[in-house]
């Protein structure tokens, strides 16, 4: 069997979700969604997603939590990880009013999306790498990993409503994440945590 790792750009699937209008696909099992885009000759070893905590959002921030939790669960069968950047609040000034107020910016994801994959190459943890994102900041370690790595493959899952065609020149082959596998890859409306705890899907998420 070909081994995979797959690879999830946290904030870059949720806006493509956003912008689709897929709000009721929110509450996504990250792990069905990773199993359901293999081939049928290919073996999930892993699934890592990346995201940052939300902040100055407390209706966002409580989603977002419970989002997470919900994900952790899938932690328990030790093939699926979680790795956090953050925010960090950045300076902007507005070109029409000239005052100037700060904007929560999202650090740290594409340069830990780059040390695992680059990680997991050296240490021939996988033969594909599927990235599910459409961030031209990651072209780097994939060029790095084909130079370096040629017998190793890097897919890119593009999600909804986002493309790089910088991504698409420097992966082995690209895909679109159809409607339909994301439909079929939703949690059920209430998770059960290990100490007995449900989770239920938020209900702004319908």
């Amino acid at each position: 069997m070909v081994k995979v790792i797959t690879y999830v750009d946290g904030f870059n699937l949720y806006f493509g979700l956003r912008d689709s209008g897929y709000k009721r696909y929110y509450w996504l099992n990250i792990r069905t969604l990773a199993q359901k885009l293999l081939m049928l000759n290919q073996e999930l070893i892993m699934t890592k997603y990346f995201t940052s905590r939300i902040i100055d959002a407390p209706e966002k921030e409580k989603r977002q939590s419970t989002y997470i939790e919900a994900l952790q669960t899938l932690c328990d069968f030790n093939d699926f990880e979680l790795y956090y950047g953050h925010y960090r609040r950045d300076p902007f000034r507005c070109p029409r009013c000239r005052n100037t107020s700060e904007i929560p910016n999202e650090k740290m994801t594409d340069v830990n999306i780059a040390t695992e994959m680059l990680l997991d190459a050296v240490n021939n943890r996988f033969d594909i790498a599927l990235l599910i994102s459409a961030d031209s900041d990651l072209v780097p370690p994939i060029k790095a990993i084909k130079t370096h790595y040629p017998e190793k493959r890097v897919t890119v899952a593009f999600p909804p409503r986002r493309y790089s065609a910088d991504l698409e020149h420097a992966a082995s082959s690209s895909f679109h994440i159809s409607r339909a596998k994301i439909a079929q890859s939703r949690f059920p409306e209430r998770v059960m945590k290990t100490d007995g705890f449900v989770l239920e899907r938020p209900s702004e998420w319908s």
